[in-house]
């Protein structure tokens, strides 16, 4: 089944390409590896913002997790043409905008890391880092990067 076919079955739509908000491209092709860039959490409301233990809990940082797994497949899909050009998923570095001291940053990137294995299965399945931080860009409250080998 390809990518596409399997994010239909579970009911996902790929969201517009994000646009970059520097000086920097967001995905990049070295050997068989692509390198993304981080992006924030945003839906078809906008940006995703909040502060985890203030405003924001576990669930909707998991959700906000997920939105950007779908961001990422949006820059792979354009970058690549065929998201089944991805053989696996290699690393995903999570980032949670949260209080001090907030314990449950692994729980919200959760949400991106069970996204990955529900669309891509075994190949879905990556080393990470989940950390809280005391900002992110616009006030997200999640950023991702990802890492991707490709056949």
């Amino acid at each position: 089944m390809s990518i596409e076919a399997r994010l239909a079955e579970l009911g996902l739509t790929l969201p517009a390409h994000p646009a970059p908000g520097g000086n920097y491209v967001p995905a990049k092709t070295i050997g068989n590896m692509v390198f993304l860039s981080g992006v924030v959490s945003s839906n078809t409301d906008g940006l995703i913002t909040g502060t985890a233990g203030l405003d924001a809990g576990i669930e909707e940082g998991y959700a906000a997790a997920r939105a950007c797994v779908l961001s990422h497949l949006t820059v792979l899909k354009r970058h690549l043409g065929s998201l089944d050009e991805i053989q696996q998923i290699v690393s995903l570095n999570g980032y949670v905008n949260a209080v001090n001291g907030f314990p449950d940053a692994p729980k919200i990137i959760n949400g991106a890391s069970d996204l990955l294995v529900e669309i891509f299965g075994e190949p879905g399945r990556h080393v990470r880092a989940a950390l809280g931080v005391n900002a992110l860009p616009r006030n997200a409250l999640v950023e991702l990067q990802m890492t991707v080998a490709i056949a």
